[in-house]
């Protein structure tokens, strides 16, 4: 794993001449996660996740993309981008690795509001670069068994196995879905994706009170493994 941000033009370049490299852009965002979680959550999780990706296949791990599409909680606290902007950063960045002679990208996403822009990012760049660009757009929680949520149980806990920066004694109780119909999950689901205040109430979905550091570790792990497969399927071609 190389990590562009330390390294030095010279090095860096003859590294780059030398050998095949496959880049990954972890993206994150800067929203509020309750009173117990930093702002940065989404972004130290992906953070995490891409670095030991990166470590596991050999990769060059840009610096992540702190800011996503995070206007759904306002009035709390949110500093986002438009779609329309990440696509056209994540573009240029993908460009811009390929006039270094990267060819292959994954990137990693970390926050749920932008997978919009993400989306078919992989079709538009083959397009632009005459097929000589292969990118990958992937969200870590798909590699995880348990049912995703923000600031409750599984986000609070991959936090107290990879931060020391949490409140646990400030967690509280959210949107709880359990017992729901589906219809009803869908309905309050749409409407977190225009207002997650006025869905959640206090901007948690799920219940944090009794995540682990533990937990979190078993969960980091899963993702890493899965997510790791997937990506190897990616550069071989070959689905797992």
């Amino acid at each position: 794993m190389t990590e562009i941000k330390t390294q030095f033009d010279p090095i860096l370049r003859k590294t780059l001449s030398k050998k095949k490299q496959i880049a990954i852009i972890p993206v994150g965002s800067i929203e509020q996660h309750g009173p117990h979680l930093p702002i940065s959550t989404d972004s130290d999780i992906v953070t995490e996740v891409a670095k030991k990706i990166s470590e596991k296949l050999g990769c060059l791990l840009l610096p992540t993309l702190s800011y996503g599409v995070s206007f759904e909680h306002a009035p709390f606290f949110n500093l986002s981008v438009r779609e329309s902007t990440l696509k056209t950063v994540l573009t240029d960045l993908c460009m811009s690795l390929l006039s270094n002679n990267i060819k292959t990208v994954f990137i990693i996403n970390g926050h749920h509001g932008n997978l919009k822009p993400i989306k078919n990012l992989d079709v538009k760049l083959k397009k632009i670069s005459k097929n000589k660009l292969k990118v990958f757009p992937l969200s870590y929680w798909h590699f995880m068994e348990r049912e995703f949520d923000h600031a409750g149980f599984v986000e609070t806990s991959l936090m107290l196995a990879i931060s020391k920066n949490v409140k646990m004694n400030l967690a509280k109780k959210g949107l709880i879905t359990e017992g729901m119909t589906k219809q009803e999950i869908t309905k309050i689901g749409k409407l977190a994706n225009q207002s997650f205040p006025k869905a959640t109430k206090n901007g948690i979905w799920g219940d944090p009170r009794k995540a682990t550091k533990k937990d979190g570790q078993v969960i980091l792990d899963e993702i890493i493994k899965n997510l790791g497969k997937r990506c190897q399927s990616c550069l071989t071609g070959h689905s797992s």
